[in-house]
């Protein structure tokens, strides 16, 4: 493994995306810690290490965010960890059903990484998590932690 990912927090509330994800995943090794969230408050919290997840000793080193999620939607997760200067360098991928330009435009506009579209065609969506998933635990270079 090339890259210094071993961990990634996944905030997606669509339970058969996210199973298809989690799995597309885990294909990347065992060292691959994928934490799963399903809403925009636990989001947070897991990245703030409050309430459940005030355990946390460590950061992801990606996130993989969906837009359209219960509570505080993709977009202010995102605003909220790229204007915090402890989580701002943090990687985030947006992956989400919507091509709208409004979407792209205001997910670019609070720093996102990258934003990626989810293929409805099962097969096609294995194969876009399976090249996000080389892409960083595998191609990517990241500073040290």
């Amino acid at each position: 493994m090339v890259s210094n990912i071993s961990r990634v927090l996944l905030v997606e509330d669509n339970p058969a995306h996210a199973k298809l994800m989690l799995r597309t995943l885990r294909e990347f090794g065992e060292s691959l810690a994928i934490d799963h969230v399903s809403d925009g408050e636990a989001a947070l919290a897991y990245l703030y290490q409050t309430g459940q997840f005030a355990h946390k000793k460590k950061l992801p080193h990606l996130v993989l965010l969906d837009l359209r999620i219960p509570k505080f939607d993709g977009l202010t997760v995102l605003s909220r960890l790229k204007q915090d200067p402890n989580l701002k360098q943090i990687p985030v991928v947006i992956l989400t059903t919507s091509d709208a330009d409004a979407d792209v435009r205001g997910a670019t506009d609070r720093f996102a990484n990258s934003y990626l579209v989810k293929p409805i065609e099962y097969l096609q969506f294995v194969k876009l998590m399976r090249s996000v998933g080389a892409y960083w635990t595998e191609l990517n270079h990241m500073p040290s932690s």
